[in-house]
């Protein structure tokens, strides 16, 4: 295998530069990696397969108000390596109707699925009318994918009335079933928001729910895997099918707490960690509905984007893992001190910063959303007079979550509202520049949704969890089980409902609204209704 310099060199670019040591051990390293591309080599035959090569379903996702992405992978074996499916080229049809039932086709083709990146499949279909459903499904061979249904967004210029959406997060697929997605494929959405943590990186354990293929996920390979296991649930594969969506990593897509280049085990030298990363975000980038513009380059992936619903809502996708500085304080949980503080601190990087501050400044929507991973409010979570506070999220970049507050407030966005996953609970955060002063004005509401499975049956309140809201002015609302958030958002108003189920660990868990959070345009923070 040989390496372009100058490619990899452009791949491991980061904001404080990196050593030429570091450059020439990750070069070395990364020829354990199959190298990747967007550009199928060799030669490309009709596919036949003993097994439905559908097994991991279909999906859609990243629409505008012209196109849409739609996406397979060919897994005859899901959870062999290979997906049970020869390193060769394979040639599949796709067609998108206008009917569920495929009667009116208006487009069709066909695409290579490539070993090289795992017999994936990004069809970027374009030429669309805005804002309308569309239904779609793909052939191999004799072969034939189930039917799902997708949509384009309105024109950047309409005035939608109404969008409906979900919020999900954290589908640890050992702590339990993802009953939250078979309710949630009921709700007649017309998006979903992922958060993160979509897999888990860790080894397999008995008597849980459900148990992981294998140990802890290291390699290509692995992470291949990992992905089919979760990818195999019918009921995950039934909510992709219902509409697309939009997805963003959070750690676990890697590894447990990792911040850039820094692996949760800081002795793990760097160029080492890089490897494992390249292979983490290339096998992301091959399950999930992400756009050519994603296929990343060695350890590096395109991931922050916009989207428009109209004139009503403009979402902004961050990606607060790969260009984070080290998390300070690495025990995880103290008072907000000088570490915290120190102004170098990043969750964003300068250039995805200077990015949404521009898309910000540029929006015309009434709704401003930043769908990102972990919470932004300032929570103390100790219910005693000492101070502590989760420096993996917000208030451990204290400098930059101000600055972004601030710009808020100094440039007057119109009703600016964050989506947060990560918690394994439902919180709503009425944000101010500081959120230990309640003398200050709010500037943004933060809905913060809990998971799908992770932590299991067990809600997750915090030990004196009254106390703890009692002495935190900023939170709203706190729940720790299981579900997602369910948004309903006028020109008028933002309605957050808080949809939950009282266990995973069997199945047939119910669903109730908790709890229902409105904000009202140009009014910052959340009332209960």
């Amino acid at each position: 295998m040989t390496f372009d310099l100058a490619q990899l060199n452009e791949a491991i670019r980061y904001e404080g530069g990196i050593s030429r040591r570091l450059f020439l051990a990750y070069a070395a390293s990364l020829s354990a990696l199959p190298w990747i591309g967007a550009r199928a080599v060799g030669q490309t035959r009709r596919a036949a397969f003993s097994n439905d090569p559908f097994r991991l379903g279909v999906a859609s996702g990243d629409p505008t108000d012209t196109g849409v992405l739609l996406w397979t992978r060919l897994a005859p074996q899901p959870l062999e390596p290979n997906g049970g499916i020869a390193p060769e080229n394979f040639e599949v049809a796709w067609e998108l109707a206008a009917d569920e039932s495929m009667n009116r086709v208006l487009q069709r083709g066909t695409a290579v699925a490539t070993p090289q990146l795992a017999h994936s499949l990004h069809v970027e279909v374009n030429g669309l009318d805005p804002n309308h459903w569309y239904w779609y499904r793909f052939r191999a061979g004799d072969a034939e994918s189930p039917i799902a249904r997708t949509r384009t967004l309105p024109t950047a210029e309409s005035s939608p009335p109404e969008l409906r959406f979900a919020v999900a997060s954290c589908q640890h697929y050992e702590a339990g079933l993802y009953t939250a997605y078979q309710h949630m494929a009921e709700e007649n959405v017309d998006l979903v928001f992922h958060l993160g943590d979509y897999i888990y990186e860790y080894g397999g354990e008995d008597n849980r729910v459900r148990k992981h293929a294998g140990g802890e996920i290291m390699s290509l390979a692995d992470y291949r895997v990992r992905h089919s296991q979760y990818r195999s649930d019918p009921l995950l594969q039934a909510m992709h099918a219902r509409c697309p969506w939009f997805v963003t990593w959070d750690d676990h897509e890697v590894e447990n707490n990792y911040a850039g280049e820094v692996a949760e085990d800081e002795r793990v030298d760097p160029a080492t960690f890089l490897v494992r990363r390249a292979a983490a975000y290339q096998a992301y980038y091959e399950n999930m509905p992400l756009r050519k513009t994603s296929l990343p380059h060695g350890p590096d992936l395109q991931l922050y984007r916009r989207a428009r619903f109209g004139r009503l809502a403009q979402f902004n996708i961050l990606d607060t893992r790969q260009y984070r500085t080290n998390q300070p304080n690495r025990d995880g949980i103290c008072d907000i001190n000088a570490a915290a503080s120190a102004p170098e601190n990043t969750m964003l990087g300068a250039t995805q910063r200077r990015w949404i501050e521009s898309s910000l400044l540029a929006s015309p929507a009434t709704w401003n959303v930043l769908a990102q991973q972990v919470m932004m409010g300032e929570v103390d979570v100790e219910p005693d007079e000492s101070r502590r506070f989760f420096m993996d999220q917000w208030p451990g970049y204290l400098r930059e979550r101000q600055r972004l507050i601030k710009f808020l407030a100094d440039h007057q966005v119109k009703n600016p509202v964050v989506l947060t996953g990560d918690y394994h609970a439902n919180w709503v955060n009425n944000l101010r520049f500081d959120d230990r002063r309640s003398d200050t004005p709010v500037v943004a509401t933060e809905f913060v949704g809990t998971s799908i499975s992770s932590e299991g049956n067990g809600a997750r309140f915090p030990k004196d969890w009254q106390a703890i809201l009692a002495k935190n002015p900023c939170v709203r609302f706190f729940n720790g089980e299981r579900g997602y958030v369910r948004c309903t958002v006028t020109p008028h108003e933002w309605r957050s409902d808080f949809r939950t189920i009282p266990y995973v660990s069997r199945p047939g868990a119910p669903v109730v609204t908790r709890a229902t959070y409105v904000v009202e345009s140009g009014r910052p923070g959340a009332e209960l209704t």
